[in-house]
């Protein structure tokens, strides 16, 4: 079973805390982060995409950026907008967005639990990527972003959870990008009851975040290298995290967009397609939402076609296999359209649910051919493949709303 303990961190004031929070640094490009900053000099994304502080054209991987990024972390606290708040305790943190709510569990995971597998993941990680956030955490000191952990949900937890938010004010609550975020303090006893029942409630998931993750984790071991003397209390040894129960979040489908048909015509390929596929034609102005697994919508010249996997085509009881990101990439896009490998292809992107087949559309008008819209991935699905130790294929789950960054930052000294 992983553990969760209490954390110390840096936080804004609660005057500031609108203007600090800041989505996740890899969800936009520096174009975008510079022009979300303009008139927001306490904006995090000043620390987590520090290139928007220095020339434009600076190579983002560039050591000024990562040396940018700590002198702003330090100058939120040197000018008052984030107090380095030295008591340990857990934190409530709540999304509202569109309706639906979910409510997480703010404090530290430890090191040891994702490198025992007891903290467990579905996706493979970049070295590239991950080298980037091991040189910003490093130099800053600091896990500047929250992992997204999840567990199989535990009434107890749910409960107290739901008393702390009934029975006390929050020390946030503003909303961001249509999102309303809501942070309460733990206090007292209530961190104990926390610290023991979230040791019983089994292992954790990586939900989302896995190269912030694996990045916190080699700075930890990275740490332990360079004190041989460490006993584990230090603060090197846990990383950042909010952790939700299952039942509260949702997963959004995460689409396809393709540059070329591979030479074909539309109806050449859908010739091929039909082999493994029952299409349908959408009339005129219809859009095709799957509704259901094994269902994909398929788009080119304005045109919308539903497609329905046909029986025998992938092993049921194989949890990756049965995945709609695999069905539809075994049986189209590898051996018809021959993109064999969507991590590293540059003939396909993806496009997360929140911008709907309207955003699919757009796409193939500016830069792409082809798009296909997908049912989601389940937590299920996510939960059964993490159990059997085995890899997602890329981009197979879209979380909304993002955590922000800026809320909570973990010092690791």
């Amino acid at each position: 079973m992983a553990k969760f303990k209490p954390i110390k961190v840096i936080r804004p004031y609660p005057q500031y805390a609108a203007a600090v929070a800041a989505l996740p640094y890899d969800v936009m490009s520096s174009k975008e982060a510079r022009e979300r900053t303009v008139g927001n000099k306490y904006s995090f994304l000043h620390v987590d995409k520090a290139e928007i502080d220095l020339p434009e054209g600076t190579d983002i991987y560039d050591q000024r950026v990562y040396l940018k990024a700590k002198e702003n972390l330090e100058k939120l606290v040197a000018d008052g907008i984030c107090i380095d708040d030295q008591e340990k305790r857990f934190y409530i943190y709540r999304q509202i967005m569109n309706g639906r709510k979910q409510t997480g569990i703010v404090g530290c995971a430890l090191i040891n639990d994702y490198i025992n597998g007891k903290i467990k993941k579905h996706e493979l990680t970049r070295a590239d990527k991950e080298a980037d956030r091991i040189r910003h955490i490093d130099i800053c000191d600091a896990n500047t972003g929250p992992i997204f952990l999840t567990y199989r949900k535990n009434d107890e937890v749910n409960k107290k959870i739901e008393e702390i938010c009934d029975k006390n004010d929050p020390i946030y609550d503003f909303v961001s990008d249509g999102v309303r975020q809501i942070v309460w303090t733990v206090d007292g006893d209530d961190n104990l009851f926390f610290e023991d029942r979230l040791k019983r409630v089994g292992d954790y998931y990586i939900a989302d975040g896995h190269h912030r993750c694996a990045s916190a984790v080699n700075v930890g071991i990275k740490r332990r290298m360079e004190n041989p003397g460490y006993d584990g209390t230090e603060e090197f040894n846990f990383f950042l995290a909010v952790l939700f129960a299952d039942s509260d979040l949702e997963i959004m489908d995460y689409n396809r967009v393709i540059k070329d048909l591979n030479a074909m015509s539309v109806e050449e390929f859908l010739e091929k397609v039909s082999e493994k596929f029952t299409v349908t034609e959408c009339a005129d102005g219809e859009r095709y939402k799957p509704r259901k697994k094994h269902t994909f919508g398929f788009y080119s010249g304005e045109k919308w076609y539903g497609l329905e996997a046909k029986e025998g085509i992938f092993d049921e009881n194989d949890p990756v296999a049965r995945l709609d990101v695999s069905i539809l990439q075994n049986n189209i896009i590898d051996p018809i359209l021959n993109i064999k490998n969507p991590r590293i292809d540059k003939r396909i992107d993806f496009v997360g649910g929140i911008r709907g087949l309207e955003g699919l559309e757009k796409r193939t008008r500016e830069d792409m051919k082809i798009a296909f819209s997908m049912y989601p991935t389940t937590i299920d699905d996510l939960m059964s493949i993490a159990d059997d130790e085995k890899i997602m294929p890329p981009k197979s789950t879209w979380f909304e709303p993002k955590l922000l960054s800026g809320l909570f930052v973990h010092r690791l000294k």
